[in-house]
Parts: C-alpha cells; structure tokens; sequence
C-alpha cells in the first residue's frame, strides 16, 4: 500500500511541475517557433517567420521538394553550426551560407537542398 501511496504522489507532483511550467510553451531559446538546434523554413510568403513548415534537426543534406517563391530560413542551431541553401540535390552547388543564428528570406525556386554543417 505504502508503494502505491507514494506511486500516486510522484504522480501528482509531476503533473504539478507540468502544469506550473508550462509544458508545451515555447522554450527560451525557440525563435520564430523554430526551435533551438534546428534549422527550419517557412511557408512561402510568411512574413513575419511565424510557424515553420520544415525543421530539420540532422547533419548533412536535406532535398527539398515543391518549395518555390521566398521563403525564410531561419539556422537556429547552437555552437557555430552553419546552414547552406544549394541549387543542387544532396547538398551540392551551395550558393548560400548561413551562420547559427542567423536567417535569410530567400528564393528557393532555384534550390534543391539545404545542408546542416557541424563547425
């Protein structure tokens, strides 16, 4: 019974410290609701960057498809990481280099991928 007891008090303690936190909110470090360690693009035409259709979390070549007009791409990665647009598939012909922290509203008609760089 004791186990129990104390089953259901963890239980309610860890719905307490959700419910007072937040889960689910935005963290600190999330911009534009991208959030911290990714890259991420935009719907065509949003402006402001609001809500991401793309987030993409590994190293290394990402294609994309059906992505035309301007676009904001947001690199929101930590620890210098940088993000290139690239008018070929897997990550070659890379026309544009963006910084960890940085974003660029951009044409992606002509690109074909973005790659994820370590530093």
């Amino acid at each position: 019974m004791r186990r129990i007891t104390h089953a259901v008090a963890a239980l309610a303690l860890a719905a307490a410290a959700l419910a007072t936190t937040g889960a689910g909110s935005a963290s600190a470090d999330d911009w534009a609701g991208c959030p911290s360690g990714a890259v991420c693009v935009y719907p065509q035409d949003q402006d402001p960057a609001v809500s991401p259709s793309a987030v993409y979390w590994s190293y290394g070549a990402h294609n994309l498809s059906g992505q035309y007009g301007m676009h904001w791409v947001l690199n929101n990665q930590t620890g210098g990481a940088h993000a290139h647009l690239c008018r070929a598939s897997g990550g070659g012909n890379c026309v544009y280099d963006i910084p960890a922290g940085n974003g660029v509203r951009y044409d992606l008609g002509p690109i074909n991928s973005i790659t994820l760089d370590r530093p």
